[in-house]
């Protein structure tokens, strides 16, 4: 592959997050202005609902970006995600005859307020990462019994809340929970104290199912990819998680990016996943690459100055695939909308500075990180700033998701 150049100046540098091989989605703001779709380029964002007005953006059947999400492209299907992508690299391509009538619609990335980029339907997460569930185990069960039986057989997931994913930018607060920890003779009401975070991905679902689905057909239905942080209180998840998993230490939020990147755009970056030993079940076996490589990094910010980067990861680590993860999800028969989130899994790497959570990197607390204004953390303290980015890269192009950044305050 190769930079593909815009008559977009700043989309032709090599470290721009969204040059025209990219073309990401969101939704925006500037002033008082209603929130509509846009488009990412360079360090613009073009109001897709103004090109699709003024008739340089078309569909079939009548418009689809008049409203302030895109599931209502997602649910026109394929080709018509295809039609959009080819429409976009028409107008923003180097020599496109109608530059003149685009730049009207160009808004510098600078000055927009970013809003979630589509309506989420419902909201699975999934436990999908071996390094990730390894380490966990080994804290609370020894290397010996670290993978619980079922994990090397199926995607391990459970139901969080669409109601409370939240976009890039918006705060989360401490939640309050009940807590029994090991010098507690009965449990108590109090505020979490061990709030941690986990670095994911986010697929989003472009197409509905009615039964079960092939995970080549699972693939298919994928829209695009999100940053996630999965927001986690250790110490309510601990009191509260058996027999039936999580539940008030993971629903009070989850944030996501604020650009869905493609399959078109990250299709270069495909690599093989993971062996699967021992062998799947039929029905989730694949065929081709379904994995990416995409170098994630987290960054904790204090003091709202002092970045501290605490991990580097990359998602091609994922055990199970997000196609197989789907179609474990429709196995059963259960049916898939349009717009539902899956969440990947915390996405950790062998190494220590891989390690997806604060749970690892700080080896359940024991193993305190030091950052830069010279204190120490365990978990995340008030005040700090959570900072994920992303990006894959390859021969000179680089394809971004821009920042996942929210800050957390204390509890009520």
């Amino acid at each position: 592959m190769s930079l593909m150049k815009s008559w977009v100046a700043t989309a032709n540098d090599p470290n721009c997050p969204f040059p025209l091989n990219n073309l990401p989605l969101g939704v925006f703001s500037t002033g008082d202005d209603d929130p509509r779709c846009g488009v990412a380029i360079g360090d613009q964002v073009l109001d897709a609902r103004a090109a699709e007005e003024a008739g340089l953006l078309e569909f079939d059947g009548g418009p689809l970006l008049d409203v302030p999400f895109w599931n209502e492209v997602m649910e026109a299907g394929p080709q018509v995600w295809a039609a959009l992508r080819g429409q976009l690299l028409a107008l923003l391509q180097e020599g496109s005859t109608k530059r003149y009538l685009v730049e009207d619609h160009l808004v510098a990335i600078s000055t927009v307020r970013l809003h979630m980029p589509f309506l989420v339907s419902e909201y699975t997460d999934f436990y999908a990462g071996r390094h990730h569930a390894t380490n966990v185990g080994t804290m609370f069960r020894g290397a010996e019994n670290a993978l619980p039986p079922n994990w090397l057989h199926i995607p391990i997931g459970y139901n969080g809340r669409a109601s409370s994913v939240v976009v890039s930018g918006t705060d989360v607060r401490r939640p309050w929970g009940q807590i029994k920890g090991p010098n507690d003779s009965v449990p108590r009401f109090a505020p979490s104290a061990r709030f941690d975070i986990e670095l994911e991905m986010g697929a989003v679902v472009g197409m509905p199912s009615d039964g079960p689905v092939s995970v080549a057909e699972a693939d298919a239905m994928i829209f695009g990819y999100v940053l996630l942080n999965d927001w986690s209180a250790r110490d309510i998840q601990a009191w509260e998680y058996v027999p039936l998993g999580p539940f008030l230490g993971k629903n009070f939020a989850s944030s996501i990016s604020a650009w869905i990147v493609t399959l078109d755009a990250l299709e270069p970056f495909s690599v093989e996943s993971p062996e699967q030993n021992p062998k799947v079940l039929p029905y989730l076996e694949f065929d081709g690459k379904k994995a990416y490589d995409i170098q994630l990094q987290v960054g904790i910010l204090t003091n709202n100055k002092d970045e501290t980067v605490v991990c580097n990861s990359n998602f091609k680590y994922m055990y199970w695939n997000m196609a197989q993860q789907l179609a474990h999800h429709t196995s059963n028969g259960c049916n898939i909308r349009c717009g539902d989130l899956l969440g990947s899994g915390t996405i950790s790497g062998k190494s220590e500075d891989s390690f997806g959570s604060m749970l690892e990197l700080t080896w359940r607390g024991t193993k305190p990180l030091k950052v830069k204004d010279g204190s120490e953390r365990k978990f995340i303290n008030d005040g700090d700033s959570v900072i994920m980015r992303g990006h894959s890269e390859l021969n000179g192009v680089r394809i971004g998701f821009g920042e996942l950044k929210s800050k957390l305050l204390p509890a009520k």
